[in-house]
């Protein structure tokens, strides 16, 4: 095999990596990203992570430093594929209450295609030099400071409600990449900023945008709907609105997300899952929701998890035709986490058959947390 100059070995990995669908293609050095390591770890002392016990100081360590990675790391091949849908995308409404789900949930889960092309790629790298290429494949599943390496290498920019945007697909893009000991020489960052826009930071319901480029997790609609495994916070109940899976709100308000082309993707295929009917997710089995949401990235949130968005979204849609459904969840339901979000909900709906189904809920219930919900519920009933 003839010997590949370096920029016709750049332009082969590019082209290559294009012709399997993605819509950016970068490459940024595997130095240490040490402001973002410092960036991440003083997020860590703050107490903006609580809730992922996975994401440590140690973790983040690994996260900023390529070579614990892949021991001889040279260069990161960063890639971005775009998922927003086509603007008449959406489920035909039924009439019923129905809560809204992140765009990128619209889409079956994107890992396995992402990496399925992340490795046809790694393969491609051993033919282009002719001797087997050392590679680890990331997206969003590893410990890489991942916005981190995209801003290197130009994909984007850090915009101030923490995503990365890109000039040409906006926000709405999925990240991936491959690290190699490859040396490919890098692209240079862009020279692009947010300016004096900070359109984000106020539209946020929850105020989880505590400063710009600044998340505090702990408040964000996505993490409290998905990652999330306990109970919703009650004063940022309300503030949830219709949302049962992520949330989209930082994006929508964007200046840089107007008239982004929308994604030609054809491989990912579509789950339809625009948004849900709520009150069915109430009594939905594990059967049925492993069988519904097998393919769709809505299964992170778990049943459970997904049943007390529900509770929460119903709450704030007001929609009484909901009450006697909250009724079974509170009083049937084996998971004192749907229970007490359940009350929740017919405190905030109220009425007489909401009090009814509570107080009657109240004589039998035996788990401390959901009577103190109901004892709430009950409450607030009697404050209006």
């Amino acid at each position: 095999m003839v010997a590949m100059s370096a920029p016709d070995l750049k332009e082969r990995v590019v082209r290559y990596a294009r012709e399997l669908g993605f819509d950016l293609v970068r490459i940024a050095s595997a130095e240490p990203l040490t402001r973002d390591g410092e960036a991440a770890r003083e997020r860590v002392h703050r107490g903006y992570m609580d809730g992922m016990a996975w994401y440590t100081e140690e973790r983040v360590r690994r996260a900023s430093d390529p070579q614990e990675l892949l021991p001889g790391a040279r260069s990161f091949i960063a890639v971005a594929l775009s998922y927003l849908p086509p603007e008449d995308d959406g489920d035909e409404t039924s009439g019923e209450p129905e809560g809204t789900v992140a765009r990128y949930a619209r889409w079956p889960d994107y890992h396995g295609v992402m990496k399925e092309r992340l490795r046809a790629l790694e393969q491609q790298l051993s033919k282009y030099v002719g001797r087997a290429v050392r590679t680890r494949v990331f997206v969003d599943d590893s410990a890489l400071l991942e916005r981190a390496v995209a801003e290197r290498a130009g994909i984007g920019w850090f915009g101030k409600n923490t995503n990365i945007l890109t000039p040409t697909h906006g926000s709405w893009v999925f990240l991936g990449y491959v690290l190699t000991d490859l040396a490919l020489e890098p692209d240079e960052p862009l020279k692009k900023s947010c300016g004096e826009c900070t359109l984000c930071i106020p539209a946020c319901p929850t105020g989880a945008i505590v400063a710009p480029y600044v998340l505090d997790a702990r408040r964000c609609i996505s993490y409290l709907t998905i990652e999330n495994r306990g109970p919703v916070p009650r004063d940022l109940r309300p503030l949830v609105g219709d949302m049962v899976f992520g949330c989209d709100i930082c994006q929508e308000v964007c200046p840089v997300n107007i008239d982004v082309p929308a994604a030609v993707e054809t491989e990912l295929g579509r789950t339809g899952f625009s948004s849900l009917e709520l009150i069915p997710l109430l009594s939905i089995s594990q059967e049925e929701f492993s069988v519904r949401f097998r393919s769709s990235p809505i299964k992170r949130a778990k049943r459970v998890g997904l049943q007390r968005n529900a509770c929460v979204a119903l709450g704030n849609i007001g929609d009484r035709r909901a009450v006697p459904a909250l009724g079974r969840a509170l009083g049937e339901s084996e998971e004192p986490l749907v229970r007490g979000h359940a009350a929740w909900a017919l405190g905030r709906l109220g009425g007489s058959e909401a009090t009814v189904l509570l107080e009657g809920a109240l004589g039998r219930e035996e788990d401390a947390e959901v009577r103190e919900e109901i004892e709430a519920a009950l409450g607030a009933r009697e404050r209006v």
